[in-house]
């Protein structure tokens, strides 16, 4: 060890000369001064080898420091999908760089006051009402605006001083939190608790301390379970090094007597008196060496050398926890206490601000009334809590979305009830065919007539349907259905109110929304959120998580994000040019809002599904938010509904165009595998307009009022929009409630222009007991059925082959189903030629003109088998002809037969891959086995690809060259062609893969 007078020598290189830094430290600025030393001895150390270079060029050049990606940052490019689509544009891209940079800096600015993003979105478990195991609730709320906070309501006879924050650090923190405790009330004749830290389960009866055991009990139990017979008496006493403190500070002689200090023999006393005790025990008993003989004082380090010691020290169990041998059952608490804030209460919450006092319904209540501008503690005893009964659905590769609204979902004129809605909706939607609920309205709101839209109570779920329980009973009964349950989300804007809503919430402008013109929207005058503000965004992103983790949601529809993500309010004309956006209408704040949001939920909830509502189509919505996208699942096409409408209502049926019809429904094809498409949602029912079924059939229940004619091409447009709609691209489709039988009259809630009548608020379910409805309903559930059973909406984009504006027809394969439509309202086509990949047999499997969907019926039975012509057409090198009557569409399947040539392609095409391997093989068999409907060649190998490290693939590992004939031989049934020459060649392409 060198002193610090030691010399410190370095050797050069290229002399004898040393540098010595001499330490001195008598010298109060401790400056070292450097000596020069010649003829010391030389400290030996490895040398450089000298190399002489003449030249600038051949220098050793010293390297930039170039700033390594962190663990978190590799594979993250801001700009990665940019390249994917092709697009150029250094503005947009600069933009992208800037707002990933903003990102990184808000993230540490959340980790300088949360733990994580996990816990940054997890703010319910301690904002809001929550009761504490020791007999009291906590309530902690945001209101920086606030000088004085208290909380009055009918348990305290709405008194503003019972129960308010204390002062100081005490009540309330630097950011604005407040926080409020209330004690339950002693029952007459019951003593306090003994223990202050004494607890209660408060969702059993009993628990282990209602034995009557005694903390001196439970101290006695826990050493003797813990320490070995003796082991305690020579381990240091807790009070000696507290003594030696004390010694050094005051002496031996300090202020203090022994008696106070108590008397506290050392370790070595403390062990003589007990070896001397235990001289006759057996040497189990005894330590495994002689602590103080050998002169070792015995502490943790010499359990860790000595290996006896260690081997116990191992094999023992954890002290037990005093505090849970203390807690008390429910029984016990409700016997000493009463609550301080019994289930059912209603509460507000009390203000004193700058500008005076004010009431305010809490930001993070969970049930609200909001006609009374109410909150209610719901805290129902455990024998009515709701208890979840089943799992959540898996998430399926495809979704149909059934979209509905509670309180218009009876037939009666009422709102009605989550319980109503178990009973009869859901029921129906199941037997219609759909997999997934999407329901608009849950979260409360004031105002019945906004459909839900106006927000004020995030936590809540709307009162006027039912309690929380029973919105829970609603997700669990749609789950044993195995339907996936969706919230529609709206974090774009909020309500405006003010007792009930978030506005001026601590009696401040600029609390939860920006000041000014911007904290306004610009035509519905509700109120837009600060999502730079990071308290803000605790409330947001833990909103989201509060509805997965206490509803048990699958997903969300994020409502109008164009509202949010530009200052315009999205009501400015659009061009399609990059600038929009990224110029200064863009608000960049919120869309980091909206990357944290998709990043949380599919991090905390990986099967959680996003679905973003934007009619501007922002870049990269769908696309990860590693490549600079904002990570949503799915997109919806908004413009397919509009376009639909503009016809129907504005254009002559002969002057339809179909070029048009088929790029607004396909959109951007680059994003098409991520686009939620539908015909008609809520909007053109509800916004002020009329449904489908309204402008082609009238708002009649019957026959009698329209005539044959209009009612055939009302029924025969409403089954065609909705089929090319549903199987022409995306992975998703969405049906609003009642449009599937087409429900002829309009949404229109009950509001003052209505004298706030319900006779339009409502959907007529005994209208599927009427002909025209039931065969609606009956071709609406046989075209779910083909992605139920056939998986259409999974498979990849269409082959859009045949677009025909002069005839009106149009044409597209997806996977190896073909699609045909004959918009023309007069022209039938007899024999209509239409291009195929695939040669062989096709018969019709779905036909919009059948009887039995309220067609004409005008194909018979010997054309519903098409044989191919060998001659190219649309691009391809087969064609049939098909008979296409007016206003008709068609489903086309390949019939079996035709599988044994693509049985032979498809292995050609395995054989030329390396590393295919078994299992792509595996797959290949199971798809023929379940006879799964092949597509081409080509992708059939890439479905067989995907389904190769599936699961249920795991247990064909066996499949032998005879059992892979047998399956294929079942998939193809009977068949003209020479099957041994097929067989033999499966034989050949198996061996030499297997090879």
């Amino acid at each position: 060890m060198l002193s610090l007078t030691d010399s410190i020598r370095i050797s050069s290189p290229f002399s004898d000369t040393r540098l010595t830094f001499l330490s001195h430290s008598g010298n109060k600025t401790n400056r070292r001064q450097p000596t020069l030393v010649r003829n010391r001895p030389r400290i030996s150390c490895p040398q450089r080898k000298n190399i002489c270079r003449c030249s600038r060029t051949e220098q050793p050049q010293r390297r930039k420091h170039r700033p390594t990606k962190t663990d978190d940052e590799k594979g993250i490019d801001p700009v990665g999908f940019l390249s994917k689509y092709g697009i150029t544009h250094k503005d947009f891209a600069q933009f992208l760089r800037e707002r990933y940079k903003s990102l990184k800096d808000l993230k540490d600015e959340i980790l300088t006051r949360h733990f994580s993003l996990k816990e940054m979105s997890s703010g319910y478990e301690l904002l809001g009402m929550h009761r504490n195991m020791q007999h009291r609730v906590d309530f902690l709320e945001w209101a920086p605006g606030a000088r004085y906070c208290a909380l009055i309501g009918d348990f305290n006879g709405w008194s503003t001083t019972d129960n308010c924050a204390r002062e100081g650090h005490f009540g309330h923190d630097d950011y604005g939190y407040w926080f409020i405790i209330l004690e339950d009330k002693l029952r007459q004749g019951e003593e306090p608790d003994k223990l202050y830290f004494q607890q209660y389960n408060y969702a059993d009866d009993y628990d282990k301390g209602d034995t009557g055991i005694t903390v001196e009990e439970i101290f006695k139990k826990a050493n003797d379970e813990y320490w070995e017979p003796g082991e305690d008496r020579f381990i240091k006493s807790r009070y000696e090094a507290a003594a030696k403190l004390y010694e050094e500070m005051f002496g031996p002689n300090g202020p203090q007597t022994e008696e106070e200090l108590e008397e506290m023999p050392d370790a070595a006393t403390r062990y003589k008196a007990w070896k001397e005790q235990h001289k006759n025990d057996p040497e189990r008993n005894l330590p495994s060496y002689d602590v103080i003989d050998n002169g070792k004082e015995y502490d943790i380090f010499n359990i860790i050398g000595d290996p006896e010691s260690f081997k116990k020290f191992r094999m023992k169990q954890p002290p037990i926890a005093y505090w849970l041998e203390t807690k008390k059952g429910r029984k016990g608490w409700l016997q000493k206490y009463m609550p301080a804030l019994p289930h059912g209460s209603k509460y507000r919450m009390y203000f004193n601000t700058p500008n005076g006092p004010l009431e305010r319904v809490p930001a993070w209540a969970t049930f609200v009334i909001p006609e009374q501008a109410l909150a209610v503690h719901w805290e129902p005893p455990p024998e009515y809590a709701y208890k979840w009964k089943n799992k959540q659905p898996v998430r399926p590769k495809s979704l149909r979305i059934y979209e509905c609204h509670v309180g218009i979902s009876g037939q009666e004129p009422k709102v009605s009830s989550f319980n109503d809605f178990i009973s009869k909706v859901l029921p129906h939607i199941k037997e219609a065919g759909y997999n997934a609920v999407q329901i608009i309205g849950v979260v409360e709101h004031k105002d019945y007539f906004t459909v839900g839209y106006r927000v004020t109570n995030f936590y809540a779920v709307s009162s006027r349907y039912g309690t929380p329980d029973d919105f829970k009973r609603l997700v669990d009964e749609a789950h044993g259905l195995g339907l996936l349950v969706f919230l529609e989300i709206v974090h774009s804007y909020a309500a405006a109110d003010e007792m009930v809503g978030l506005s001026l919430f601590d009696g401040t402008n600029d609390c939860y929304f920006h000041t000014g013109k911007r904290g306004h929207h610009k035509f519905w005058g509700t109120r837009m959120f600060k999502y730079g503000d990071p308290d803000v965004l605790h409330f947001l992103l833990s909103n989201l998580n509060w509805w997965v983790e206490e509803y048990h949601v699958d997903g969300f529809h994020f409502h109008s994000l164009s509202s949010m993500l530009y200052t315009h309010n999205g009501f400015a004309s659009f061009t399609g040019d990059m600038d929009e956006y990224c110029n200064q209408y863009v608000d960049k704040e919120a869309l980091l809002y909206l990357i944290l949001a998709n990043e949380i939920l599919h991090a905390l909830h990986p099967n959680v599904i996003t679905i973003a509502e934007d009619a501007t189509l922002y870049p990269g919505l769908c696309d990860p938010t590693s490549q600079g996208g904002l990570g949503f699942d799915y997109f919806a096409n908004l413009s397919a509904s509009e376009m639909w409408l503009a016809l129907l209502e504005n254009t002559p049926d002969h002057e339809w165009c179909m070029s048009k019809i088929v790029s607004t429904l396909v959109g951007d094809r680059q994003n098409t595998d991520k686009m939620l498409l539908y015909a008609e949602n809520h909007n053109q029912s509800i916004s002020g307009g009329r449904s489908f079924a309204e402008i082609l059939i009238g708002n009649s229940s019957g026959r009698s009022s329209i005539s044959h004619e209009s009612l055939l091409r009302g029924c025969s447009l409403h089954k065609m929009i909705r089929l090319i709609t549903s199987t022409i691209g995306g992975h998703a489709y969405l049906n609003f409630m009642g449009n599937e039988f087409g429900h002829p009259k309009r949404v229109e809630f009950p509001m003052s222009s209505n004298n706030f009548s319900f006779s339009l608020a409502n959907r007529r379910w005994d209208l599927l007991e009427n002909d025209v409805h039931y065969q609606l309903f009956a071709f609406d559930k046989d075209m779910m059925d083909l992605d139920k059973n056939g998986r259409l909406l999974s498979r990849g984009l269409a082959n859009i082959h045949h677009v025909n504006d002069t005839t009106m027809v149009i044409s597209y394969l997806r996977g190896p189903d073909l699609f045909v439509f004959n918009f023309h309202p007069v022209n039938s086509y007899e024999r209509y030629t239409i291009g195929v990949e695939e040669a062989g047999e096709y018969h019709v499997a779905l036909n919009t003109d059948e009887k039995k969907y309220g067609g004409r019926g005008l194909l018979g039975h010997d054309q519903n088998v098409q044989r191919t012509i060998s001659r190219r057409a649309d691009g391809m090198r087969f064609c049939l002809e098909v008979p296409l009557p007016s206003r008709s569409g068609i489903q086309v399947d390949p019939d079996s037969k035709s599988m044994i040539t693509l049985v032979v392609k498809v292995l050609h095409i395995v054989t030329q891959r390396k590393g295919s391997g078994l299992p792509l093989i595996q797959s290949i068999l199971w798809l023929f086995r379940e006879e799964k409907a092949p597509t081409t060649a080509d992708e059939f190998v890439r479905v067989a690809e995907e389904m190769a490290e599936e699961k249920e693939l795991q247990g064909f590992a066996s499949q032998t060259v005879d059992k892979a004939q047998d399956a294929m031989k079942e998939a193809t049934k009977t068949t003209d062609y020479n099957f041994e020459s097929v067989k033999e060649s499966f034989k050949v392409s198996w061996e030499r893969e297997l090879s």
